[in-house]
């Protein structure tokens, strides 16, 4: 595709689960911030820094449009990276009005690692839910009532899908809790799955949706009630006295302003606007293109014994182990014939390792960049070594 044209000849990387690659309207955007209108955001009155604004609110549009989400209902802020937000959100949420945290065992470490923090610091107790093979939850297993429930929407090894959301998310309000999706995996290729939800929040990362390193939460207004104020800075407030303050966030207008304290990633968030333009044009054939280049690969891999696929089902992302084979040395070997993988347990490390027992795995996720003769290349190369 013209718009990776960066990629050298023969290099295949399938490794967008990780960071996805930059096309170059995206590349575009964020260079032509840099020298053509390099500003503060929401500070400053010249002309570079009025159309810094424009291109910034018009992105916090972007982002509820994509996801089909009302204004009058979500705000937009910016932040760091899935696992920032979800700490963040963690961080102000008053545990006096919770009375436990819930996450799966599926789970990346950022809800893992950051719903155990939470549980330690507030002493609410935690408890790991069980994913069904197809990602869904049985949720009439489990009691929500009064709970924080932390859990991804599509896994980042083997791409299930988190099929009952709009069921999880009515039993978690009806019980009195709140809903936060890790969706960093879902964006860029499985978004619909979220669009017009009515989750509490959702975080992603914005290099995962072929945009520049950049941490998303789109939130519900309402979840401001379970908040307290306790990350302040440059840029999140109105006026400040001796021993006290007026949070801008009071102001409907500038409620995002909640999660972003200090100086904002400008140029970034220039690229994120330019990369929701780019993929909402992306036409059918490239949709048809990536299907059939993952379907491919999936059925190569199932067809050998030798292969042991975590994956029940084809999808862009797959994780899998060659019986007899060190995952890390195949890394290797693929990398000398210039196939970008990803190999370990891809910061699953508690259901892969300690739940399924299995030995670290090497990682196949596929994107817009991947032509039919990647995946030619991928099953030569691997053919080599299970045959």
């Amino acid at each position: 595709m013209e718009d990776f044209d960066y990629l050298g000849e023969g290099e295949v990387y399938l490794d967008g689960a990780c960071q996805s690659l930059r096309p170059r309207p995206v590349i575009d955007a964020i260079n032509k911030y840099y020298t053509e209108h390099n500003s503060c955001g929401e500070r400053v009155k010249y002309k570079w820094g009025r159309e810094t604004d424009e291109l910034v609110e018009d992105c916090r549009e972007k982002v509820l449009k994509f996801l089909k989400l009302k204004s009058r209902k979500y705000t937009v802020s910016f932040t760091l990276n899935t696992t920032y937000g979800i700490n963040l959100i963690l961080s102000q949420i008053d545990a006096g009005k919770f009375k436990k945290v819930m996450t799966s065992e599926i789970e990346h470490n950022s809800p893992f690692l950051a719903t155990m923090a939470f549980s330690k610091r507030t002493g609410l107790p935690r408890e790991v839910m069980k994913r069904n093979d197809d990602g869904s939850i049985a949720i009439s297993d489990y009691d929500f009532a009064g709970a924080i429930v932390v859990v991804n929407c599509a896994s980042n090894f083997d791409g299930r899908k988190l099929l009952n959301l709009d069921e999880l998310t009515k039993a978690v309000h009806k019980a009195g809790g709140i809903l936060i999706i890790d969706a960093a995996q879902a964006m860029a290729h499985s978004s619909d799955i979220l669009r017009g939800t009515e989750v509490d929040a959702i975080c992603f990362s914005a290099h995962k949706l072929y945009a520049p390193s950049l941490g998303v939460i789109v939130w519900r207004d309402e979840l401001e009630e379970s908040l307290l104020p306790l990350w302040l800075g440059g840029g999140m407030v109105d006026d400040v006295n001796l021993d006290s303050y007026k949070l801008s966030a009071e102001n409907k207008e500038h409620r995002y302003t909640r999660f972003e304290s200090g100086l904002q990633a400008w140029g970034e968030i220039v690229g994120l606007r330019a990369a929701l333009d780019w993929l909402e044009k992306r036409p059918k054939a490239d949709w048809d293109n990536l299907k059939k280049n993952y379907a491919e690969l999936y059925n190569f891999l199932k067809q050998s014994e030798k292969v042991h696929l975590v994956n029940k089902e084809a999808n862009p992302t797959m994780a899998f182990y060659v019986e007899g084979l060190d995952s890390h040395l195949l890394g290797e070997a693929l990398s000398r014939e210039d196939i970008m993988t990803r190999t370990g347990y891809f910061c699953a490390h508690y259901y892969l390792d300690h739940v399924l027992h299995l030995p670290p795995l090497m990682r196949f996720s596929l994107g817009f960049q991947n032509r039919p003769e990647d995946i030619e290349k991928v099953e030569k190369a691997l053919g080599k070594i299970l045959h």
